[in-house]
């Protein structure tokens, strides 16, 4: 009996509450309909406020249209929420406006230092003969352009000279030539020829020189080793600029453009940077890891940079002309529709959907959705738009009297102990 007399009760307490309530929003209704007199500036859809029009009438969705007036407030549009500045303060709400730029976003990621392989000359024999003498010792050693690096005996070159020498003695202009082109052809230097022509003697073996500065690399023969045409005896790779190959995720390649500015760290040399350009995307993405290769450049004249060192790069990605941007924390990414939660001014808050660009660290694209100008929040804008998506529980976010918080928890447990019963 007690258990029917409190239904009871609740029943009434909800008619009586309900009824001043409902004309309350039936009032509340008309007056924004009417604007009190004022000209609205156009009409929006309740579910859309991205849709407008410019007289009354129904959303696409089939609902009536909104009027906004000049103070840009919707007749209190489904999703508004009106927060007392007690709890902004308490919640910690930061707010930024919507900014027109370029896009801009930084990627971090891992590189190796390797020689640039345009400046590196490899050396090859062409002529089969004997390393008599090697003047470098191991990979590493630095050369110098115009340095001896090995003296090659070679039958071939010592019959090339003497047909040379035999042209000269006959002073056939046809043969000389073609003895001279035969013996460039086989790397002769020129200064072993011009000497050819003075001292009409062949010369036993030949000194290869080194055609630029740098180190040696893949020393691949020593004293003695006999060589062979197209044989690799060895590298010479210049340092003076080195590449960086970095990965990074085949999502973030298509922010990349060829000349993004790269800042380079090396924890061999902590507290320095190198400021570098990218060189080159490859066109192709790993198949297991799903990234992509990227090649920065970077100036080494002190020769700091080694190949094979471990390097952190940043890439400073800039992408086409000026947009709408958003900080990303103001981005919220849920049930596959982002939205951001508009700062209306006064306490006023709602969420609005947007379409989204690119997205980096810091920065969100904005396509659709948001004007130049407006203001969203950046901060505790997660518990904000609960509220919006939530308008039959607004008042959770306005401060409430105690007594209002033990009448809705006896109604609670009322409802609980009906419940309980058959």
């Amino acid at each position: 009996m007690n258990n029917r007399i409190k239904a009871l009760l609740l029943v009434t307490l909800g008619i009586a509450i309900g009824v001043p309530s409902a004309l309350l929003l039936h009032g509340g209704k008309e007056e924004n309909a009417s604007g009190g007199g004022r000209k609205p500036l156009y009409w929006v859809a309740p579910m859309d406020p991205s849709y407008h029009s410019d007289k009354p009438g129904k959303s696409p969705m089939g609902m009536e249209l909104i009027p906004v007036f000049e103070e840009g407030q919707v007749g209190e549009s489904p999703g508004t929420v009106r927060i007392s500045p007690e709890v902004v303060n308490n919640l910690g709400v930061r707010t930024a406006a919507v900014e027109r730029g370029r896009f801009d976003t930084e990627i971090k990621t891992v590189g190796y230092v390797q020689f640039d392989e345009e400046q590196l000359v490899r050396i090859h024999p062409r002529v089969e003969g004997w390393i008599e003498k090697l003047y470098v010792d191991t990979d590493g050693d630095p050369v110098r352009k115009g340095m001896a690096l090995y003296t090659i005996y070679s039958p071939e070159l010592v019959n090339a000279q003497e047909e040379l020498v035999l042209a000269l003695k006959h002073k056939n202009r046809i043969l000389i030539d073609a003895a001279r082109e035969r013996l460039r052809a086989l790397q002769l230097p020129q200064s072993a020829i011009d000497e050819l022509n003075k001292t009409r003697k062949a010369r036993r073996t030949v000194t290869v020189y080194a055609p630029q500065s740098g180190v040696v690399d893949k020393l691949n023969v020593r004293e003695g080793v006999f060589v062979q045409p197209g044989m690799p005896v060895m590298s010479i790779a210049a340092l003076d600029e080195v590449w960086v190959v970095g990965e990074v995720f085949e999502r973030q390649a298509a922010l990349l453009s060829k000349g993004d500015p790269v800042t380079m760290r090396l924890d061999y040399l902590p507290g320095q940077s190198w400021t570098g350009t990218v060189d080159y995307i490859y066109p192709t993405v790993d198949e297991k890891t799903r990234t992509a290769r990227i090649r920065a450049r970077f100036g080494n004249r002190e020769w700091r940079l080694k190949p094979n060192m471990f390097a952190q790069l940043t890439i400073h990605a800039r992408r086409g002309g000026e947009t709408l941007l958003i900080p990303t924390e103001a981005l919220i990414r849920t049930g596959g529709k982002p939205r951001v939660v508009l700062a209306l001014g006064d306490g006023r808050f709602k969420s609005v959907q947007v379409q989204t660009g690119l997205i980096g660290e810091r920065q969100v694209e904005i396509l659709s959705g948001l004007k130049e100008g407006e203001r969203i929040v950046t901060s505790a804008q997660f518990l904000i738009d609960s509220e919006s998506s939530k308008t039959s529980d607004f008042m959770r976010m306005s401060p409430s009297s105690p007594m209002d918080s033990m009448d809705t928890k006896d109604s609670m447990e009322s409802m609980e102990s009906m419940g309980d019963k058959p």
